[in-house]
Order: C-alpha cells, then sequence, then structure tokens
C-alpha cells in the first residue's frame, strides 16, 4: 500500500502548483517577477483548504530537497525559483555556463527529442538542465526509464545561446539545438 506524501512535501507540492501555474487558483496575483505576499499566499491558502502557518512554510522552504522556493531579502515576499508556465520575468542574469550540462528526460522521448531538433521549453519559460549526472538521472526516473542527455553548454554559449541560473542551482535556457546534445541512447 502506497503512502500518502509527508505534510511538508503536499505542501511543496500544493505550493509548486499555486506559485509556478495557478495562483489564480486560490485568488492570489504574482508581481512581475513571480513574488506573492507571504501573509497574502498564507490566508489564501488557509481559505482554500489548506492548513500552514508560516513555521510550517518555513520548514517546507528550508528544506525542500529541489530547493524550489525563496523569499525575498526582506522575508516578506515568496516565489518559485523556476519551472513557470504562468507570464513572469525572473530577472536573472545571464552567466557562464559550466562546460557540459545535463538533461534528464525519459528514454522513450529521446526520438521525439530527435525530431523536434532538440530540447524545447514547451510551456515553461526556460529548458532546466543540471550541473551534475545524479539529478539530471533523478529527474528522467519521474518520467520513465530514464536517459541522460550531455548539453555542450560551454560551446552553445560560445555560439551565442543565453544560460541563467536559478537560485536554486537549476541552469536555464531558451533552447538545446539538437548539434548540442550526446546520449547513450
Amino acid at each position: 500500500m502506497k503512502q500518502p506524501p509527508d505534510p511538508a512535501t503536499r505542501i511543496s507540492k500544493r505550493l509548486s502548483f499555486i506559485l509556478r501555474h495557478q495562483p489564480q487558483s486560490i485568488g492570489i496575483t504574482l508581481d512581475a517577477q513571480g513574488w506573492v505576499d507571504v501573509a497574502i499566499l498564507l490566508q489564501q491558502l488557509n481559505a482554500h483548504g489548506t492548513a500552514i502557518d508560516r513555521a510550517l512554510l518555513d520548514h517546507v522552504v528550508a528544506t525542500n530537497p529541489k530547493q524550489r522556493f525563496s523569499y525575498d531579502a526582506s522575508g516578506t515576499k515568496i516565489r518559485a525559483n523556476q519551472g513557470h508556465s504562468v507570464a513572469i520575468d525572473l530577472a536573472y542574469t545571464p552567466c557562464v555556463p559550466p562546460e557540459t550540462l545535463y538533461h534528464g528526460t525519459a528514454r522513450s522521448t529521446f526520438a521525439a527529442i530527435r525530431e523536434s531538433g532538440g530540447l524545447d521549453k514547451r510551456t515553461r519559460h526556460h529548458v532546466h538542465l543540471s550541473s551534475d549526472v545524479e539529478t539530471a538521472m533523478k529527474v528522467g526516473q519521474r518520467h520513465g526509464k530514464p536517459l541522460v542527455l550531455r548539453i555542450a553548454a560551454g560551446e552553445m554559449q560560445r555560439d551565442g545561446h543565453v544560460f541563467y541560473q536559478s537560485d536554486n542551482g537549476v541552469w536555464l535556457t531558451e533552447h538545446v539545438p539538437l548539434a548540442y546534445i550526446s546520449a547513450d541512447a
């Protein structure tokens, strides 16, 4: 029998849904950079069936293994670090990536990636890349039998592609053309 997720995991998933995709589902609006006032978020979560206080929110933010959320410098606003499907500007500064980055996917999707000419952001703002194989493998396992793609990020950047790094270390770019991807598929 499958165990129900612990409260912190359940709340983390709820926060991801709200702060990345559906803020209107609990009657909140994100500002242009994706921030929302913590007090308003807590009030609206409680009003819509998610029992949470500031201490539990602090715990979720601090212990989330993927570090998906950040507080602003004042600690009065919160946002998701990346992965949004709603229109926001995370205001990240372009930076130079390591020579190689990684992308985890399912083996079953590699043919579609080749056919489409590379990795596309689809409904998100960016393609997500990791700096280590282990993280990419974990991402790929969520989608089926995992496949880790090696991305020639340094070469991409020298060829004019722009990279950003989110507050939690995820590397972001608009598109990864097939020429920069290698895999043991």
